[in-house]
Formats: structure tokens, C-alpha cells, sequence
């Protein structure tokens, strides 16, 4: 049985490391996983190409959209979002699933979040739509979403919307984020501009981020008094949902973890 990570880049990815420890601890010795360099152009045809052998996929940028358009079958959740982060196949085909939303979730909760009432996204990307649902499942009402373009903010806000939580648009200029609880999903050369925000102690944020660490956010946020949650979290409760949905098995959640921790140590 094979699955595999299609992004692009792809090459840094830990996915691999992750699903390749639980297929270990499972005894899933005919299992592999690898990482295949692939754009949204050539979804389509990969996946019309791959024998049975094929289970599965964890798939990142800049294939979450596509992979929706080219499922057989589409759950709630990407329908809702309109990206995933998984491929499964099933007797019928390619279903899209998306486990970031899970991810984020588990996340903010093992830091503490037990509810965030009121809370804010920045950015407004496909990520920052999963973050939005995990944030209405932890009781956001209000969410603040904070965007160098507010024009782009259109499909975030049609998800907060649909979820029936009020969305805020602030203009990323404006200089201050006053959610207690924040989800930054701003890749690495929006991080200058996230970090000269006014942070306040007592705030937790979630950057989703994992490499180079830590990021400028990050820093600026710990230096202020606040709580931050890297993305290496994220990572990796998604992907136990993901070796569930491709395995059908439990995820081996220590064995996991362990692998994730001797590869930091030696970095």
C-alpha cells in the first residue's frame, strides 16, 4: 500500500516522518509514504494514473482547492471550506477530507483555549478558513479578520458566516489585535508585518508556521507576555487523523510524537 504528501515545495515537509512512524508502530510493513512534488495542474492526471495500490494523500500548497475539484467525493467539511488537506480512496474513487480543522483545534486546546468566545484569523487563505471552523467548535461568536486585502477576505468570511459567527474585517494597518485567542496563518514573508502589531499579555496565538522557528510573530508575542502555539502542533494532530482515515486504524499517537521529538533534537 502506498500514500504520499503532494505539494509544492514539498521537500520540508514532516509528513512523511509522521505517517511513516505510525505505519511502524501499526506493523504496516507493506505500507510507504513519500513526497511528491506536484502543482494543482497536474492533480487531475496523477490521480488518474495511480494504481490500487494508491490509499491515500496528505495534501498541502498549492493543491488544497484543486483537490476538491477533482475528488469523486467531497465531506462536509472541504465542501464547506472549499479546500482539503486529504485524498482517500474509497470503493469509488478520491474522497476530500480536511483534518486541519482538527488540527487546529487540538491545538488550541492543549494550550489552554477551552472556549474563545471572541477571537481573530489572520490572513485569509484556506487555512485560515479551517482555523474559523475550529474556532466556532470552540464557541466563537465574534471574530476579527485581519488582512492586508480586505477584498480577499470574501470566502473566510462567507464561512464564519455560514457557521453563524459575526465577522470584523480589520485592515492589517490598523496596528492591534485585541482578540484574547488569534489563529495567524501569514506565511513567512507577511511575518514582519503580523510581528509589528500591538500584542498584548495574556493573549494566546497560534501561529501555524512551523519552520524556521521561531518565527518573528512569535517572538514578539512571547516578548509582550502572551502564549504561543506553533504550527509543528497543527501538523501533527492532523496528520493521526490522517493515518486514520488512510489506514483505518488508531493512530499510534506516542510512537508519533516520539519520532516528531528525536527529529527536532536533531536538528
Amino acid at each position: 500500500m502506498r500514500a504520499a504528501v503532494l505539494g509544492r515545495p514539498v521537500s520540508h515537509s514532516l509528513s512523511p516522518l509522521l505517517h511513516r512512524a505510525a505505519y511502524a508502530a501499526l506493523g504496516l510493513t507493506d505500507w510507504s509514504y513519500d513526497a511528491l512534488d506536484i502543482g494543482a495542474e497536474e492533480l487531475p492526471d496523477l490521480l488518474a494514473g495511480l494504481g490500487p495500490e494508491w490509499r491515500g494523500f496528505s495534501v498541502t500548497m498549492p493543491n488544497k482547492q484543486a483537490a476538491v475539484e477533482v475528488a469523486d467525493e467531497v465531506a462536509a467539511l472541504p465542501a464547506l471550506l472549499r479546500a482539503a488537506n486529504t485524498l482517500v480512496r474509497t470503493e469509488t474513487g478520491w474522497r476530500a477530507e480536511n483534518t486541519d480543522v482538527a488540527g487546529v483545534g487540538m491545538a488550541l486546546q492543549l494550550a489552554g483555549v477551552g472556549s474563545a468566545p471572541r477571537a481573530a484569523v489572520l490572513g485569509a487563505g484556506g487555512t485560515a478558513a479551517a482555523a474559523a471552523v475550529a474556532l466556532a467548535s470552540l464557541g466563537a461568536r465574534e471574530v476579527d479578520v485581519v488582512v492586508r486585502n480586505p477584498r480577499r477576505a470574501g470566502d473566510l468570511v462567507r464561512v464564519l458566516e455560514t457557521l453563524g459567527v459575526a465577522a470584523t474585517i480589520v485592515p492589517l494597518g490598523e496596528g492591534a489585535v485585541t482578540a484574547p485567542v488569534v489563529v495567524s496563518t501569514v506565511p513567512v514573508d507577511g511575518q514582519p508585518a503580523v510581528a509589528a502589531l500591538d500584542w498584548r499579555p495574556g493573549q494566546t496565538v497560534l501561529d501555524v508556521l512551523y519552520s524556521p522557528w521561531p518565527t518573528p510573530l512569535a517572538e514578539r508575542v512571547t516578548a509582550a507576555g502572551g502564549t504561543v502555539v506553533g504550527g509543528l502542533e497543527v501538523l501533527f494532530w492532523q496528520a493521526t487523523e490522517q493515518v486514520e482515515l488512510m489506514t483505518g486504524e488508531p493512530a499510534p499517537i506516542g510512537a508519533m510524537r516520539d519520532a516528531l521529538d528525536a527529529a527536532l533534537a536533531g536538528r
